[in-house]
């Protein structure tokens, strides 16, 4: 990923809680068929000795388990929020005209080695895990106990544990941080007024 000086996040407690918030990812490998992508959520944990490591779980009769072998080279990408830049918005361009319009977005790029795992109490952890962090806001909280058991390891065995150890975290915040503060001052208050997402993540010049 190209990330210039200035768009780059380093810090891995920064990056890991990015991964954290937008957990929806992109996994990127390629076999003997080519390039392929699927999109499933992750989590990630950090063991005692500072190991990253990323965890999912794909359908069984999806055959990327089949024909991608373990410790293979993946990459996972975690994409937030984006958002395209006009020139309207730089009070720059009233004065000389020179500005084009650009696209800020945030984004974590992770780079590992794949597992497949088959253990059932290994996959039925996982399944608790995911449902637990992606319940905890709601009304009344669903629980995998809440469904017959043997339901619940039908679909158990119709899963394959996907495990990515980490080699190397890439995190790019493209956030105008290349622009004025007066330029920025415009682009936090362009995004406001569309109620943008994105428009508290450009810190207006006078807060800083």
């Amino acid at each position: 990923m190209y990330t210039p000086k200035h768009f780059e996040i380093n810090d891995q407690e920064e990056q890991l809680a990015f991964v954290k918030a937008f957990p929806f990812a992109t996994l990127v490998s390629n076999d003997n068929n080519g390039l392929n992508a699927e999109h499933i959520p992750m989590l990630v944990h950090v063991d005692a000795e500072n190991r990253v490591v990323l965890q999912a779980h794909i359908a069984k009769a999806n055959k990327l388990w089949q024909n991608l072998a373990n410790q293979a080279d993946v990459l996972v990408i975690f994409q937030g929020e984006n958002a395209y830049i006009t020139p309207n918005w730089y009070p720059s361009k009233k004065v000389d005209g020179k500005a084009v319009p650009t696209w800020n977005y945030r984004a974590v790029h992770i780079k590992g080695t794949i597992d497949f795992i088959h253990e059932a109490e290994w996959k039925l952890s996982l399944l608790e895990k995911l449902t637990d962090i992606h319940e905890q806001k709601q009304p009344a909280p669903w629980s995998i106990s809440d469904a017959p058991q043997e339901y619940i390891d039908r679909l158990q065995a119709a899963v394959v544990g996907v495990e990515i150890t980490v080699t190397d975290i890439q995190g790019k915040f493209k956030l105008s941080q290349n622009q004025s503060a007066d330029n920025k001052n415009g682009i936090h208050e362009g995004l406001s007024e569309t109620q943008h997402p994105m428009a508290d993540l450009i810190k207006p010049a006078n807060g800083d």
